[in-house]
């Protein structure tokens, strides 16, 4: 098994996301001791954003990790509604033309549907659906749009939100989380 573990968050040691992407991909790798496993923290190690030369390319080095991994880790805060621009970045060097997904005669065809990807989604406020801010969610939307046009029609979300609402919401919020992490399959 090779897992890809994505970290996108700029708080550090704070971020929440980064918390449970990482206990995902613990989980994970004690149910496949030896499975082969890559961490890219796109904060450490920025992705560049698309240029005309980097999309006639193709091929690269963040397309060729996600097509190895047989199962993808992310880790995604909401920032401004929405995914970090550095994680932006990073789907626009994986959805590649050719590779990830191509144009049948009923549209789009996306090639990875056997991936398993799980993303860890953490949000200061509560989106959750019927929430009066549920309409203001555009990352988990743009993930499931993002993910689902390669093909991976089932990706599994774990979200904990209501971080910013104070110390017990916080920590009843990442509980949560945690034990969807512990219940997950390996």
């Amino acid at each position: 098994m090779n897992i890809l573990h994505i970290d996108s968050s700029i708080q550090g040691d704070a971020s929440a996301s980064r918390q449970l992407s990482a206990a995902i991909a613990d989980r994970l790798r004690r149910g496949h001791p030896n499975a082969d496993y890559r961490h890219r923290d796109l904060i450490e190690a920025p992705t560049p954003h698309l240029t005309l030369d980097t999309v006639m390319a193709g091929d690269n080095e963040l397309l060729a990790e996600f097509l190895a991994a047989d199962t993808v880790v992310i880790g995604a805060p909401l920032y401004n509604f929405t995914i970090p621009s550095q994680l932006k970045a990073w789907f626009d060097h994986v959805i590649v033309a050719g590779r990830t997904f191509q144009y049948g005669a009923e549209g789009p065809v996306g090639l990875v549907p056997d991936k398993r990807v799980i993303v860890a989604v953490a949000r200061g406020g509560v989106y959750a659906e019927g929430s009066p801010y549920a309409p203001y969610e555009h990352a988990e939307t743009l993930m499931r749009v993002l993910l689902g046009f390669i093909g991976v029609t089932r990706p599994e979300f774990i979200v904990a939100e209501g971080l910013k609402l104070g110390d017990e919401p916080r920590a009843a919020a990442l509980a949560a989380a945690s034990a969807q992490v512990e219940a997950l399959a390996t």
